[in-house]
């Protein structure tokens, strides 16, 4: 079963990280990462970027309002996600455990994905990043 694994963290602490710190986030999650790769369940994950670089659609009118910036208003923000391919539940918080004992702070949300949709793109098959 498909579950992804939404990653949030006060964008502020991770802004702050000197170029050290985050390198040692970053290598201790590599270690996550190469054993879900071992066994064949780490599929995309992303890290986004600040959400000062990101814009709403809200469809809270005719036509929708265009904003500059994230929609909620929160202490945590969004920060990147992981699919993993797990048998359910309990293996998606063993691997949340484990990203949480990577980069510790923060929350980490689990929810199963009932559509996957591959990526068609023919360098997206062959593993380029």
């Amino acid at each position: 079963m498909l579950y992804a694994i939404l990653c949030y963290k006060d964008e502020d602490v991770v802004a702050a990280w000197s170029a050290a710190e985050d390198e040692a986030v970053m290598e201790r999650l590599g270690q996550v990462h190469e054993r879900l790769e071992r066994r064949g369940q780490l599929g995309p994950s992303l890290r986004l970027l600040p959400t000062t670089a990101a814009t709403t659609l809200r469809k809270a009118s005719e036509p929708p309002l265009v904003i500059d910036g994230p929609f909620a208003e929160t202490k945590e923000q969004l920060l990147g996600f992981y699919v993993v391919d797990v048998a359910g539940l309990d293996e998606a918080l063993a691997v949340a455990r484990d990203l949480a004992g990577a980069n510790p702070g923060g929350a980490y949300e689990l929810r199963p994905v009932l559509l996957y949709n591959p990526d068609p793109r023919p360098t997206a098959a062959a593993g380029t990043r």
